[in-house]
């Protein structure tokens, strides 16, 4: 109820905006898209297949990493050029159609990940990156219709509603896998204690599997309000024409961002940062299960109240944006995750802050250790921060856009948060691997949210 409370304040009486239930109808694209990331990029899938379809943990990790490698080029190399072509056709929800299309295709193909067959393992990376780009660049034109929902004192408020909905959708899911689908193979109960629904096999894996036909369902679900509810641009040439222009004015964008120095400067602070959050976001739950021992239901649990802790980062984030402006709460978010990251440097087993506390006891319930706990909350200011830090972000973009071409800057936009999304877990990887340290390898991320709050600095907004 909260959430809708906020969709229909958003919309306002201004004049000249869509009604309130074409701006909730947009708000719950959030929640369609979300449970792909919740599920199969972060808690459940990748995991899976990393632990149980690869040979081992090291070449499943490797794997996927390539597949999102490659899928983030991709993405890096197409979003602006498919920006500036739905800028110059002006029509947004066939783009996002079509690329919801293949998200649902990728994601359903998943099901085929049977543990301990390695014959999968090619068509299943297919099936993921195929999913990725099209998960990505529908997003791509969903945030391109933003300005067209609310008046400009209103963005702020409509980017962070959206982002919070999305959190909620993504627990939810998380909840429905780990609570009823999923189950332990030892035990064959689910977090809840139940027998999965349907049948599905724990020995198989078939709750871990689930989840790619479920998010793609999910998708079709929620996203049909927009397609129904939601006004798109007319058309205004074909795309032909449309591929023409755009890439015309591509060039001439690119040609300006060395004047626009501002802009440049917020592209830049976003690959930045968006890279250190990536990296945050795939390796807390792996660090948490190297330093506790922490199995899939625990990780699933934090990654419930981590998302918790997002939804209510992201509805307050957007309020502060529309009054203190889309930079400072970028500002305060980074700072956010900053000493939350070093502070995670000071917690291990039997440490917090070089005190020595009682180390997690084998069986000893969820999270009842010390450290186990200080981490927990670490982990909520990381989600409380990391939602506002993605709004604002899209939100301070387009403030700053011209608002001809929004769709083709959302594409620059997901051009710097995608083409060195490898770099952040890439050095983890190495630093990890050179000094033998978890620790080591996490405080990477201390210079990536450093360097991001510095370039901010250079940003007018």
């Amino acid at each position: 109820m909260t959430v809708i409370a906020s969709g229909q304040h958003i919309a306002g009486s201004r004049q000249g905006f869509p009604p309130r239930s074409a701006v909730i109808a947009w708000i719950f694209f959030d929640w369609a898209a979300q449970p792909y990331f919740t599920l199969i990029t972060t808690f459940v899938f990748a995991p899976y297949f990393a632990t149980h379809v690869a040979s081992n943990p090291a070449e499943g990790q490797s794997l996927w990493g390539f597949a999102t490698a490659g899928a983030g080029l991709l993405i890096a190399l197409l979003s602006p050029v498919l920006g500036a072509i739905a800028d110059s056709s002006g029509r947004r929800k066939p783009w996002i159609a079509g690329f919801g299309a293949l998200l649902v295709i990728g994601s359903s193909l998943m099901w085929i990940g049977k543990p301990g067959d390695p014959g999968v393992i090619p068509p299943l990376l297919l099936a993921y990156g195929i999913a990725t780009i099209g998960v990505e660049f529908a997003t791509v034109f969903n945030n391109a219709m933003m300005p067209t929902l609310v008046p400009p004192d209103r963005i702020g408020r409509l980017s962070g509603t959206g982002w919070a909905t999305g959190y909620i959708g993504g627990i939810l899911s998380l909840i429905l896998v780990l609570g009823l689908l999923a189950a332990s193979p030892q035990t064959g109960r689910t977090l809840f204690g139940l027998t999965p629904l349907f049948g599905l096999d724990p020995v198989s894996h078939q709750g871990d599997r689930i989840t790619g036909p479920l998010t793609g369902i999910w998708f079709i679900v929620f996203v049909l309000p927009m397609f129904l509810l939601t006004p798109d641009y007319p058309a205004k040439r074909p795309v032909r024409g449309a591929l023409r222009e755009g890439l015309l004015e591509l060039r001439q964008t690119l040609g300006e961002l060395p004047r626009r120095r501002s802009m440049a400067a917020f592209l830049l602070a976003n690959m930045v940062y968006t890279d250190g959050l990536i990296s945050l976001f795939a390796f807390g739950g792996i660090y948490a299960a190297g330093t506790f021992g922490w199995n899939t239901i625990q990780i699933g649990t934090f990654g419930i109240v981590l998302a918790i802790a997002g939804t209510l980062g992201a509805w307050i984030g957007g309020k502060l944006d529309d009054r203190f402006g889309p930079k400072q709460v970028i500002s305060g978010s980074l700072i956010v995750l900053l000493l939350a990251v070093i502070w995670i440097l000071t917690v291990d087993r039997d440490h917090v802050m070089l005190l020595n506390v009682a180390p997690p006891v084998p069986g000893g319930g969820l999270f009842a250790s010390t450290s186990e706990r200080v981490y927990l909350v670490l982990g909520c200011l990381i989600g409380m921060a990391g939602g506002p830090l993605q709004a604002a972000s899209r939100t301070l973009l387009i403030r700053m856009a011209p608002k001809d071409r929004i769709a083709q800057y959302f594409g620059l936009f997901a051009l710097t948060g995608k083409v060195t999304s490898f770099v952040g877990p890439l050095l983890i990887g190495l630093v990890t691997a050179f000094t033998a340290s978890q620790k080591a390898g996490m405080a990477v991320l201390v210079l990536f949210f450093l360097a991001g709050l510095m370039l901010l600095r250079r940003v007018r907004g």
